[in-house]
């Protein structure tokens, strides 16, 4: 079974513009992605999706591979399948966005285990425990999960909804995701669902479709890059680990 990771990179960014650029510790936060990235042990490949000629040019000067893609694509879905169609060999494709430059090498093969195990798994992610200030955070997706480590549901609202406490601690959705690559392809053309439109949340279209999602649970908390605050937060971890 071969496995490849996908890292979407688009330069446009309403909070910090031209992010995948962005400078940590002296390189291109881009780089570093990569780098960690390539660090797993069971994918064969590891390709920068974008639609900007910036970062398809700062990708090549390190020597990673990149693929340029569609503009227009309306989702990341949609770019990640693109380059899918290109990789015909690869049979799971991992996705890790181009702003986790925190990203744990042994997350992407932890998700590549679940498909050697399991010939019949289509989609997998992962979740941490959800911090209290995150309760009524939009922006930190929560997911609940059956007795099988599969996903029942993902929202931005509180779930589930602690009518006198939690018997269980609550998870936080972690965007990485690992889709076997037939299953890709169709998941793509599929048409979004009512539930996925509602609460902007791509991954409901598989859920509403039958498909079952597999999380795997992590204590590991990940700096993902959406502001310059999280930008110099990351920048003090990498000079520090550097000295």
């Amino acid at each position: 079974m071969k496995f490849g990771c996908v890292i979407p990179a688009r330069y446009g960014s309403t909070r910090l513009p031209g992010k995948p650029l962005a400078d940590i510790a002296g390189k291109p936060m881009i780089e570093r992605v990569y780098a960690r990235v390539s660090q797993a042990t069971k994918t064969e490949c590891t390709i920068v999706a974008t639609d900007d000629d910036r970062v398809y040019s700062a990708v090549q000067n390190f020597g990673g591979a990149v693929m340029m893609t569609d503009p227009n694509h309306p989702t990341g879905t949609d770019r990640l399948a693109e380059v899918a169609s290109h990789y015909t060999d690869l049979d799971v494709i991992i996705n890790v966005q181009g702003d986790e430059p925190m990203i744990e090498p042994k997350l992407i093969d932890d998700l590549a285990q679940l498909f050697e195990e399991d010939p019949n798994l289509q989609m997998a992610t992962v979740a941490t425990p959800l911090l209290e200030d995150e309760y009524d955070e939009p922006s930190a997706v929560k997911v609940i999960l059956n007795n099988r480590n599969d996903a029942m549901y993902f929202s931005r609202s509180l779930i589930p909804y602690p009518r006198h406490d939690f018997v269980r601690a609550p998870l936080k959705h972690i965007g990485i995701y690992a889709y076997r690559r037939d299953f890709l392809l169709n998941y793509a053309k599929m048409e979004p669902t009512p539930a996925e439109q509602t609460e902007s949340l791509e991954q409901l279209r598989a859920l509403e479709n039958g498909y079952t999602i597999r999380v795997i649970l992590t204590d590991k908390r990940f700096i993902g890059v959406d502001t310059p605050e999280d930008l110099a937060r990351v920048n003090a971890i990498y000079e520090q680990e550097e000295k």
